[in-house]
């Protein structure tokens, strides 16, 4: 028996016992501060990516303040995700916080590394990771398959066309279905663990693996971000 490993991308979230029926149809709106901030923060994103992928390469280590603040927009990012697009779990409007907010339905951290690879940090980012693109890409839409004649593209993606279907279920049953919710936090979880490999915040690879369930594995046994203190 192969031994699950564990990952220390860590993403985790609670469904709402009662949910609004039509609240998700304005959610994306009542975002739009989340959205214009987000734009700003992950500009910053990439240039603090940019920093650590030199101070890898010289030193092997990513600057911890540097590491925290990008854990810190993925928080952020995934706040603002579950609650307006990606599942629609909850009511609860997102706080404006790169910090952990423990009575917040959902949360994610990434363990801190004490060392990088110097030679991977040349080549997983763009070559290794090359096959989770393409897994990702049809999870959140954008890689595209051709309509018939070749002409065009589809940019529909697995999570908004399922998390869609769960707020129609919702709208007509007044029920969210736990199953597909499960569904839809394994696939946000692979995303997440793809960015954070990507973003050279670890040198673990994602793997090829559903981990369905609004609760992760712990995360391993190295500090949590300061963030998230």
């Amino acid at each position: 028996m192969i031994p699950v490993t564990v990952s220390p991308v860590r993403l985790e979230a609670s469904l709402d016992p009662r949910l609004s029926r039509w609240l998700w149809l304005v959610k994306w709106l009542l975002a739009v501060p989340h959205y214009i901030v987000l734009f700003f923060l992950w500009i910053a994103f990439a240039f603090v990516t940019i920093i650590a992928f030199f101070a890898i390469l010289f030193t092997a280590r990513y600057p911890r303040s540097l590491f925290d603040f990008n854990v810190g927009v993925l928080r952020w990012n995934w706040r603002v995700s579950y609650y307006a697009h990606t599942a629609l779990g909850t009511d609860r409007y997102p706080p404006f916080t790169l910090a952990e907010v423990a009575d917040y339905p959902a949360h994610l951290d990434v363990a801190y590394p004490e060392r990088l690879s110097r030679g991977l940090v040349l080549v997983k980012w763009w070559l290794l990771a090359i096959p989770q693109y393409i897994v990702v890409g049809m999870f959140v839409g954008g890689w595209g398959w051709g309509r018939e004649g070749g002409e065009g593209w589809y940019d529909g993606g697995l999570i908004p066309f399922l998390s869609l279907v769960a707020v129609i279920i919702l709208a007509v049953t007044a029920r969210y279905p736990v199953h597909l919710f499960d569904f839809l936090l394994g696939l946000a979880r692979w995303v997440v663990r793809v960015t954070a490999y990507a973003a050279l915040m670890t040198d673990a690879y994602p793997p090829f693996r559903l981990d369905m369930g609004g609760q992760a594995s712990p995360l391993t046994k190295t500090p949590a971000s300061g963030y998230g203190r």
